[in-house]
């Protein structure tokens, strides 16, 4: 059962006035047994041909759940007015070496009102919280989505790998609309905090900045929603005398729906990022790298559990112009995962999960946790080819 600290508030300084406050101590604790194998073979058409499997077992927590720890409070203001915090830490209760030293999950102070609610602080983005709505699995544990993935993978050539600002943002100051009969949705602002000189020979940049929104509908058992974001970022490529700074811009578009039809809940999602790279001179332009997935899931309650499952692919498009009429394939990949759930009380859950991916023309995309792909084995180079994984554990929440 949740604790609650009711705390009557002091009398204001004018002596008119009163409120009330209340403040919650929350968490999750979620423990799973893992056990991952990621498989890398040789592509080279002339020599030996290498299978080369890297596993692990391992006690992991977060697998139905992220593990937290937070507080959140409210002070009803009077006249439908309120004011709120929430800070959330990550923890690692499988080993206790990360506690409560940071609140990186979320970290926000609330205005709300029949207006709707002002928020300012690090939280999710829009895009994830869609893509997590409409994922039967969300982004937890080894069948988390992949579309996720796919958009924070380090791809050669493009800013996904750097792209840190797709799940969270820090310094966001959003809007969140009221209920409007079935419609629902925020617009988010990120600040990119960067120092700026004047007068300044140097190119401005906005690494960091997040721009982002989201809009809903949802009516009985149906529910739609579509986000979009813009994030800046940069990475370098080359070392030393010889390195570049390559700022540019992740832009994100998805939709999701569900469908609940009481013996099942269908899920799907469609995706579209672009990454635009900045051109390092006139002889040399910006090379865009798209990436392109889709979700179709089920969840379907059994007595006390539910039954979840998800397919997922995922494509990047390079845009590469064909040499001599022939193209090179762009990576892609894909992903089946099947889990159940079952739920001793509100509160305490036991569950199970498997999945794998399959990757094709040098995508290595995991099921989200485990060792790193083998890249050579006995002077011969490696290419990921499957990621399989399963875990069994349990989840409270207080």
């Amino acid at each position: 059962m949740k604790k609650s600290l009711l705390v009557l508030a002091a009398i204001a300084a004018c002596g008119a006035a009163s409120a009330q406050s209340t403040v919650t101590l929350f968490g999750v604790v979620d423990a799973a047994y893992r056990n991952v194998a990621n498989k890398s073979v040789s592509t080279t058409p002339f020599g030996p041909a290498y299978s080369v499997k890297a596993s692990r077992s391992e006690l992991a927590n977060s697998g139905l759940s992220s593990s937290r720890l937070g507080f959140r409070g409210v002070e009803d203001l009077g006249g439908g007015l309120s004011a709120s915090f929430w800070l959330e830490a990550p923890i690692t209760n499988d080993d206790g070496a990360t506690g409560v030293s940071n609140f990186t999950r979320r970290s926000t102070v609330s205005l709300a009102g029949s207006f709707g609610e002002l928020r300012l602080g690090r939280d999710k983005t829009a895009t994830v919280m869609n893509e997590e709505q409409f994922d039967p699995f969300g982004d937890t544990g080894i069948g988390g989505s992949l579309i996720i993935d796919a958009n924070e993978a380090s791809v050669p050539g493009s800013g996904y790998g750097s792209n840190g600002t797709y799940k969270r943002a820090s310094n966001m100051v959003q809007y969140f609309l009221p209920r409007l009969g079935g419609f629902y949705g925020n617009v988010a602002y990120g600040l990119a905090e960067q120092t700026r000189l004047s007068p300044d020979t140097a190119a401005s940049t906005n690494t960091g900045r997040h721009i982002g929104g989201r809009l809903g509908y949802t009516t009985g058992p149906f529910d739609i929603a579509a986000s979009y974001a813009q994030n800046d970022t940069s990475f370098t490529t080359g070392s030393g005398a010889a390195a570049v700074a390559r700022p540019g811009k992740v832009k994100t578009f998805n939709l999701g729906a569900t469908y609940d039809f009481g013996v099942a809940k269908l899920f799907g999602e469609i995706s579209r990022s672009k990454d635009e790279r900045n051109a390092l001179n006139i002889f040399t332009p910006g090379q865009d790298v798209d990436l392109t997935g889709y979700l179709l899931g089920v969840t379907v309650p059994v007595g006390p559990g539910v039954i979840r499952a998800s397919y997922s692919q995922v494509k990047y498009d390079f845009n590469r112009v064909p040499v001599f009429g022939v193209n090179n394939a762009d990576p892609k990949a894909n992903k089946l995962a099947l889990g159940y759930v079952h739920n001793l009380s509100k509160r305490t859950a036991l569950y199970g999960t498997v999945a794998r991916v399959s990757n094709k023309n040098g995508a290595a995309l995991t099921v989200g946790a485990g060792p790193s792909y083998a890249t050579t084995f006995n002077r011969t180079a490696l290419q990921a080819k499957s990621s399989m994984g399963y875990e069994f554990g349990i989840r409270h929440t207080f």
